[in-house]
């Protein structure tokens, strides 16, 4: 990182003139839930940071407490979790990380960035880069999903995003990376539960996110609430020294998660509040997020030689100087007459809809049902979700108002063709008991065609909502067997903040939509998805379970020595292979599965040469033609396997993606270079290797599709 002498100069002068107590109040973050006097601390400098403020007016209010009272004037940091948007709500990250678009992912966090430092966000903790396999975890809404590749293009693009942006004064925000590390693979599904896997495992697929985004130029990292391999990560030395700070080179501040601190006396790992505060510091912890650790103990700490001051000043130092580039000393207040007129404007809402239009997953259409025509039309809008406002936002909708938002009913008023009839009948709550069967089966007489909306209430996922069974919450299964025996063509409309087991439902319907939870303008997305003015293209970036047993199922796992697409073993007069007896291994639907209205057909794949030496590089590439009648864009996935390796590899890995839209008939040829890293892998001391030997590759429309070929790496 390149040094700012001038930055450096004004941080140490401050530091220089600090007492220990208020070096140890810049490590501490609180909210108006702190059970001290608030101001009186704050006047003290006995707090660096908020978080969970929201109003302009208090921020400000705060902020002259710290700057204009207190002795040194050192202006707080505002933090909060701007997860899919501030005011403006856009899909959840996971619909997002469906379009697999990284620009227009940078674009929403800019957005959104405008709106939070607008109102005095100078710090949000996003993005959540957690590698997610496990459908059961709520914050799998949150996620990019079960990709390390994609994954890692997706935090480079949320860093770049949020921390691009800055407004006519120079204030900007900082992102913070989290949850570090692997919070996403917690045991069964359940939030906060702890977490044990291989060294291999955790730098092969859950670190490298976390990495993509400090190699972006991230300048905070939160750590995550689990143990990892029996050390709690708010006090792992190994992944925020060894990895973070050593290997990676990470010179920004490290944050826990909210009372993470705290919580190392429930891991069992510290005896008390003052052990925590120890383990934390030594660590590598700068601030203490609504504990009170740092705030009672560090002190005492101090003065007893167990902590070093030089350490707590290597924290404040780097405090001070993200609050210097912040532009927070020049700048500490918000321009309160400004506020309203920067939310909601029409270009943020344009973008809403554009985005939740390109996250829409069509995952099936039987005879072409969709788009609808634009005649006249007797629709039957069924469903908890047709009058739903709240869900459509999603689980961090936390300053967007569900008065803003647009309900299907509504949208679907406006967007019929002229003359159609729009019958609305929800049948059942979202989660409740109710169940109008005799309702249902009306409206659905009624109609031409059914509109089925259903899915999960927004609560149902996000933090500590995790789920044991994936399929559709309350009595909506038995809405989806009244609507199907009504013999009506239907169209599924599925609102979600996770992959759900809905192997009926699928069968069920003609065709399928997945809107996940859109934001704002998902109502209106969603009809220009069934229209056809907005042609889907989204691909899934989790895959679908056919159920609960088969989860984790992901796309890149490992062959075992008795693979399911083998002839098996005869062991004890039985032919024994890694299958289910009950299930098959495949998932409903796949990573990268997604459809559209255009069909494409993939032909004549090449490669550039047969064989590539290490330091070379490898051309793939194959013909991709529109063969149908419509206009329409495809996400071509690279995917390759190393046949033998010194350590197992997956039976597939994603290492590239191109989006490409083509006109009826139009065909164009997609190029990909795969480079030496992108043929490495971790060798028995973690370091990165490529031996010669025989390789697959295949280019696709999805991870179980594809033309494949074969090449050698040669010595």
């Amino acid at each position: 990182m390149k040094s700012n002498p001038e930055k450096n100069n004004y941080c140490q002068s401050l530091l220089d003139r600090m007492t220990l107590e208020e070096k140890i109040g810049q490590m501490v973050q609180f909210n108006e839930n702190w059970k001290l006097d608030f101001e009186k601390t704050i006047r003290a400098g006995g707090v660096g940071s908020l978080l969970t403020m929201r109003d302009p007016h208090n921020i400000n209010k705060f902020q002259r407490i710290a700057v204009e009272e207190s002795r040194l004037g050192i202006p707080l940091l505002i933090g909060n979790d701007v997860i899919h948007g501030y005011r403006t709500t856009f899909p959840i990250p996971l619909a997002l990380a469906g379009t697999w678009d990284t620009q227009l992912v940078e674009e929403i966090a800019r957005e959104s960035m405008r709106e939070a430092v607008a109102c005095g966000t100078t710090w949000t903790f996003t993005p959540m880069v957690d590698i997610s396999r496990d459908p059961r975890w709520g914050r799998i809404a949150e996620s990019g999903g079960e990709d390390p590749y994609l994954n890692s293009q997706m935090a480079r693009a949320w860093t770049r995003g949020i921390q691009s942006y800055h407004d006519a004064n120079g204030r900007c925000a900082a992102a913070c990376v989290k949850h570090y590390a692997a919070y996403g693979a917690a045991e069964s599904g359940k939030d906060y539960n702890s977490v044990d896997m291989s060294e291999r495992r955790l730098r092969e697929e859950y670190l490298p996110p976390y990495r993509a985004a400090v190699e972006a130029g991230v300048k905070t990292v939160m750590t995550s609430f689990n143990d990892l391999n029996g050390t709690p990560a708010t006090a792992n030395k190994f992944l925020l020294q060894q990895v973070l700070r050593r290997e990676w080179g990470f010179e920004g501040l490290v944050i826990s998660d909210f009372d993470a601190i705290g919580e190392l006396v429930h891991h069992g790992f510290a005896r008390d509040l003052k052990e925590a505060a120890l383990r934390s510091i030594l660590a590598g912890v700068d601030i203490d997020m609504m504990g009170y650790a740092y705030p009672l103990h560090l002190a005492d700490l101090v003065h007893e030689g167990k902590v070093p001051e030089a350490l707590i000043d290597a924290s404040v130092l780097r405090i001070l100087g993200l609050k210097y580039d912040l532009g927070l000393f020049d700048h500490p207040y918000i321009d309160e007459s400004a506020v309203h007129d920067t939310l909601l404007t029409p270009a943020a809402l344009d973008l809403a809809e554009k985005a939740a239009a390109e996250s829409i997953v069509l995952l099936k259409n039987e005879g072409d049902l969709l788009p609808l025509p634009h005649t006249p039309l007797k629709v039957a809008l069924i469903g908890p979700m047709a009058e739903e406002r709240a869900s459509l936002l999603g689980c961090w909708y936390f300053n967007g108002h569900t008065d803003e938002v647009e309900t299907l009913a509504e949208a679907l008023e406006h967007n019929l063709p002229a003359g159609s009839t729009l019958i609305v009948e929800p049948g059942c709550s979202l989660g409740g008991n109710d169940l109008d069967l005799a309702a249902i089966t009306a409206a659905a007489s009624q109609a031409d065609l059914v509109l089925l909306a259903i899915g999960e209430h927004f609560s149902l996922s996000g933090e500590a909502h995790s789920r044991a069974h994936l399929d559709l919450p309350g009595r909506q299964p038995e809405l989806v067997r009244a609507v199907a025996a009504s013999g009506k063509p239907v169209v599924g409309l599925l609102f979600t903040g996770r992959p759900l087991t809905i192997p009926e439902l699928v069968d069920s319907v003609s065709a399928l939509l997945l809107p996940y939870h859109g934001g704002n303008r998902a109502a209106q997305a969603v009809c220009d998805v069934l229209f056809g003015v907005v042609n889907p293209a989204a691909k899934l970036t989790t895959s679908f379970p056919r159920c609960e047993g088969q989860v984790p199922v992901y796309y890149a796992h490992k062959s075992t020595g008795r693979p399911i697409d083998s002839e098996g073993i005869i062991q004890f007069d039985e032919v024994n292979r890694s299958n289910y007896l009950d299930e098959t291994n495949d998932p409903l639907f796949p990573f990268g599965f997604g459809l559209s209205y255009a069909k494409f057909e993939y032909s004549d794949l090449n490669l550039s040469s047969a064989a590539v030496k290490p330091d070379g590089t490898l051309t793939v590439s194959t013909q991709i033609t529109n063969t149908g009648k419509v206009a329409g864009s495809e996400i071509a996935q690279l995917y390759i396997r190393d046949l033998a390796a010194l350590v197992t590899r997956p039976v597939k890995q994603l290492k590239g993606y191109r989006k490409v839209t083509l006109q009826p008939g139009e065909s164009c040829r997609v190029e990909f270079t795969l480079s030496p890293a992108d043929l490495s892998f971790l060798d028995e001391e973690f370091q990165p290797i490529i031996e010669p030997g025989s390789m697959r590759v295949w280019i696709g429309p999805n991870s179980q599709e594809g033309l494949m070929g074969s090449f050698e790496i040669v010595a």
